[in-house]
Order: structure tokens, then sequence, then C-alpha cells
């Protein structure tokens, strides 16, 4: 076999291959081999036909064709393997040359003519990395406080989530708990809502609930609101809104008292004091986490500034896909709704929907390519044990556990390509108990980018 490449542009390839007239032979018993397995000739058992009888009734144009596939198969793949080539896209085949078929005394031989095809295809992007040391050194980490008005707010949530309520027999006012029935015919055709929340903490958009201070409980009213020029749906920002409401209940709030009491209700707290240092530890390591973050995805930023992207188009549409899948199971399990209706509520259709990822696809592949180069010249690995342990973990809280842990054993081959490019490329929700080899490669590379990050991150100041 004979291999020419040609670098094209968006990280694309374009194989020349050619194959000996010799080596086209051999695939051309393969196919007779594997075409003549189910032939059924009277006076022959099936898959005992002679070889010379096979050919006759399989016939040439079909010999060929299957002898072709065979060879187009196996020496792209060689060639990728030799050229250790990191292939991230189906290749577009094209058969350049190929031998003619002739009978002789001995079978189907071909012509002298050696077989050509040309395959072209997306690879990972040769990336030249800046000094990505220096540009993490630029940045610096944020003091991390925590006040006395944060720790205040959270004690109220707290106070608020082990309210008390019951129903009563007079005019909501502010700080009530109401369940509303309400609908518009502008909206979703009238479809009746549903709702329970505080008066007077501006839950709705302004003005509407003011209009519910001073109804009782089952009483019915309508009114007009003109939505907020800035509102998120745009078929109804700006516009006079009319809706038709009734209140199902008002609640009477009774929250218990913030001391030394409420604290040791909650948990295992001595007093206030200890509930209020244990709310600070839990402030400051969220805080801790936000800044690692945006320290972390400042310096991918910044590298990626100073690179010369040329990113396969495959790549972006890839993530677009997957960022459409996370958002669909959110809204089916979160929201509980359909993604016709979501896609309905936000008035963009799913097309709009894929495309407004661009940006964020973009990024994010960026970010990928960046963390595996700098894991490659760093020597950043992703330890079998790490591997297995992480996979335990994923795996137990899913009821198929057992099966699936005898499937992802520590034996199981690692295979290159798509797959094991991208940050989020496979999600822990998909394919457990059914594709354990994708669960694994999506653990080891989100480990091996973990560890990538927190080597960028050390140099911060």
């Amino acid at each position: 076999m004979k291999t020419a490449i040609e670098k094209l542009p968006k990280a694309q390839i374009e194989m020349k291959i050619e194959i000996s007239p010799e080596e086209f032979q051999e695939s051309i018993e393969e196919a007779i081999s594997e075409l003549g397995k189910n032939l059924e000739i009277e006076g022959f058992r099936k898959g005992k036909v002679p070889k010379k009888i096979a050919e006759e009734k399989i016939g040439q144009e079909k010999i060929l064709k299957e002898a072709t596939e065979r060879a187009i198969k196996k020496n792209y793949i060689r060639a990728i393997l030799e050229n250790k080539i990191e292939v991230i896209s189906q290749p577009e085949i094209e058969v350049l040359k190929r031998p003619t078929l002739q009978k002789t005394d001995f079978g189907t031989e071909v012509s002298a003519t050696p077989f050509i095809f040309r395959a072209k295809t997306a690879i990972l992007p040769e990336i030249q990395l800046p000094d990505y040391r220096k540009i993490a050194t630029s940045f610096q980490k944020k003091e991390i406080l925590v006040d006395n008005k944060e720790i205040e707010e959270t004690c109220l949530w707290l106070q608020k989530s082990r309210a008390k309520f019951s129903q009563i027999e007079r005019v909501a006012q502010k700080g009530d708990f109401l369940e509303l029935e309400y609908s518009s015919p502008q909206i979703e055709n009238g479809k009746i809502q549903k709702d329970g929340f505080f008066l007077g903490q501006g839950y709705l958009i302004p003005g509407f609930e003011e209009k519910l201070e001073g109804m009782v409980a089952r009483e019915e009213k309508s009114f007009s609101l003109r939505f907020p020029e800035t509102h998120s749906q745009k078929n109804l920002a700006g516009k006079e809104i009319n809706f038709k409401t009734k209140m199902l209940s008002v609640q009477k709030v009774e929250l218990p008292q913030i001391d030394d009491q409420f604290a040791k209700s909650l948990g295992n707290f001595e007093n206030l004091n200890s509930l209020k240092e244990n709310i600070t530890q839990g402030l400051k390591m969220e805080k801790e986490i936000k800044e690692s973050q945006r320290i972390r995805q400042e310096i991918l930023d910044k590298t990626a500034e100073k690179i010369s992207w040329e990113i396969p188009e495959i790549l972006i549409t890839t993530e677009k896909n997957r960022m459409l899948e996370d958002l669909k199971l959110n809204v089916s399990q979160k929201l509980q709704i359909s993604f016709e209706e979501y896609s309905k509520k936000i008035n963009k259709s799913e097309k709009e929907i894929l495309e407004s990822f661009q940006q964020d696809a973009e990024k994010m592949v960026k970010s990928s390519l960046i963390l595996k180069e700098i894991a490659k010249k760093e020597n950043i690995e992703a330890k079998e044990d790490e591997i297995k342990e992480k996979v335990s973990q994923v795996l137990s809280s899913y009821p198929d556990y057992e099966k699936a842990q005898k499937e992802v054993g520590p034996h199981t081959k690692r295979g290159q390509g798509a797959e094991g490019t991208k940050i989020n490329e496979v999600s822990p929700h998909y394919g457990v108990g059914v594709d354990p080899e994708r669960l694994k490669l999506y653990i080891e590379e989100k480990i091996k980018n973990e560890k990538t990050l927190q080597f960028l991150e050390s140099f911060s100041k």
C-alpha cells in the first residue's frame, strides 16, 4: 500500500491510497468467501458450494463491489494507524482507479491495474500553544470574603424553608403565601396555569402581584397589564396582556424564631453561632469554587486568543447537538414539559435554539482542544484506578449497576476518535449500562481535564 497525504484548510486531509493488484486480489478472495456463505444451490450444502460455481452464481459485479468496500475499509484504517492520524469524521471516499476482473482456470483474478482511491476526512487540528504557563501567572485570584449580610440572608432562607402555613379567610396581604390559577388568551391559547408564591417578593411581572392584594380565597378577578419592553418572550414584550385569575387559597405564614433552638432543629448544631459558622464555611466554599472556575476559564480564553484556529465544523456541530440534547433533558426533567411546549414559551424554533449555541460551542471546543494539547505536553494522565473508581461512583446511582459494573472491566480497550476529543462529548446519563466503553472514555477525559485545569490554576497568584 502506498499513501500520499495532503493537508487541506479547516483541519482536513486528503489521502490518496494505492493498493497493488496482488493486495486487491486478497480482497477479491475475501469477497467470494463472504458472499458464498449463504449461497443455496441444489446438490450442495449451504456454505459448501465449490468456489468456481460460487463465483458463477454470485457474478463479477457483486464480487467487485464487495471487494472494493473491503479494500477501502481495510486500507483506510491501516493508513490512519500507520500515519497516527486522529480522525474525527466519516471519510468522503472516491474511487479513482480499480482493476478489472477476468475469469481464469484458477477462478476470478484481477488485471495488472492497481486499485486507487481518495479519502477526505476531518482531523484533530494542530494547534501551536502559546506560553500557557506565563499566561496563567498573569491572573490573580480575588480574596474570598463572606459578609454578615450574606449570612443573615441564608438564615432568612432557612427560616422560610421551615415556615408553617395555615389557611385563612381574609384578604391577601404582603407576606402571605398564595396559590393562584391564571390564564390569558394571548399566552398559550388561554391555557390555565397554577402557581404558588409569597406575595410581595416580585415573583411575577411588575404590577401583577399588586392586583392580587385584597383578594380572598375563591375570588376571581380580570385585569390587564403591559409587559416590560425587555421581557424575554418577544411576542409579549411591550404589549397589553389580559389576565383572568382565581385565588385558590390565601395562607398565613408563621416563621420560626431564629435562635439557638432553631439552629438545633436544623441538625448537629450546638447553638446559633455554630450554625452561622457552618453557613460561613459553606458560602466561602461556594465562592472559592466560582473563583476557581473564573480563573480557569479566563486562562483558557486568553490562551485561545493567542492561537490561530482552524476548527473542523464537525466538532462545533457535534458540540451544538450535545448542548441541545442536554437542554431537552433538562426541560423534560426539571420543567416537566415537552420540548415543543418549551420552544413555544420562548418563541424559538429548534433550529434557532441550536444556532444560538454557536458561540458557546466554539468556546467549548477551543477549551477542549487546548486542554488536550497541554495534557499531552505535560504528560498529564488519568490513572486506571482513578477511572475505575469514578466509573463505579457514576454507575452506583443506576439500577443496572451490577450488570454495568461487570461490563466495565479493567481491561477495556481505549480507542481513538471523536469521542475522546471533547470535554463533554458524552454525559454520564447517556448510555450508562448500555455503552460502558463510552462512559469510561468520558470519565478518563474528564479526569485528565480536571488535572490539567488544576495544573494551570496552580500558576495563578
